[in-house]
């Protein structure tokens, strides 16, 4: 190759390079554009205002002025409503983790003994991810009526998807190796299952069932909000009646019981990792 024609191929090169690199300058700058409009589209449709926030604040401190000294004649009454509340998501937890083993099953592609139903359970599972528990105590309140039973299945179905889909990816993700080991024994595929994959899995589902009742009890603590029962109704009174040292030892009552149930609950999970 001559001396020139290594000089048009460099050149060349450089000029190829220089043609990728303006590429993805332009690229970058439309991906920043992008994302600023975004953002700027974001905040007027959320109407954040700080003007708003700043006249706010000062109305805020003197509330939170009101509510002090904390109200604790009705004390007794609170850590009622409370225990229903921890009663409510342990329910409806238990409950969702029960229909959820079989779900996650039927929803693992390495495992489904049906998979024709493995995209309709996946979709189905995303419907009850979907609606959140707040919104299926509203609708079970005019089904049931008003009380924690309202809650209690709100809780389970939003649970029910959410935590089946976590065992479902688990599953997926799992080596088939010990199943597979048994299944050459001669034993059925929902033997091998029962006896080969669940003790594997069995800590990583009791670690997400106690994330989701941890969960359960601070997403419960406003279903009262709709009626279906617990602290929540109470802090909804409060705030209607503007009755603040009520209201604040109500919040009170729910941080320490959320903060005892987390610590709980951590530890346990860590006990089962």
């Amino acid at each position: 190759m001559s001396q020139s024609t290594a000089s048009k191929v460099a050149l060349e090169a450089i000029e190829q390079q220089q043609n990728r690199w303006g590429a993805r300058r332009i690229l970058s700058w439309l991906t920043i554009a992008l994302i600023l409009i975004f953002y700027i589209t974001s905040l007027e449709l959320a109407q954040v205002n700080l003007s708003k926030l700043a006249i706010g604040l000062p109305k805020l401190a003197h509330w939170l002025a009101m509510a002090w000294p904390p109200n604790l004649n009705e004390l007794p009454l609170f850590l009622e409503r409370t225990a229903e509340t921890v009663a409510m998501a342990a329910i409806g937890t238990t409950l969702a983790t029960i229909l959820a083993i079989p779900m996650a099953v039927m929803a693992s592609r390495n495992i489904t003994p049906f998979p024709a139903l493995y995209y309709p359970s996946r979709w189905f599972l995303n419907v009850l991810r979907g609606i959140d528990s707040f919104v299926f105590a509203l609708l079970f309140v005019a089904a049931v009526g008003l009380g924690p039973f309202a809650g209690v299945i709100g809780i389970a179905l939003h649970t029910w998807g959410s935590a089946a889909k976590q065992f479902a990816d688990h599953i997926e993700n799992t080596s088939l190796r010990p199943l597979e080991a048994v299944e050459t024994t001669g034993a059925g595929r929902l033997t091998a299952i029962i006896f080969a994959l669940v003790p594997d899995i069995a800590p990583v589902m009791l670690s997400t069932t106690l994330f989701w009742w941890e969960f359960n009890v601070r997403a419960s603590t406003v279903l009262g909000v709709v009626g279906a029962g617990g602290i929540g109704q109470e802090l909804k009174n409060s705030m209607d009646l503007l009755d603040f040292s009520r209201l604040f030892t109500i919040i009170m009552v729910i941080l320490v019981v959320v903060t005892v149930l987390d610590q709980l609950s951590g530890w346990l999970r860590k006990k089962l990792v």
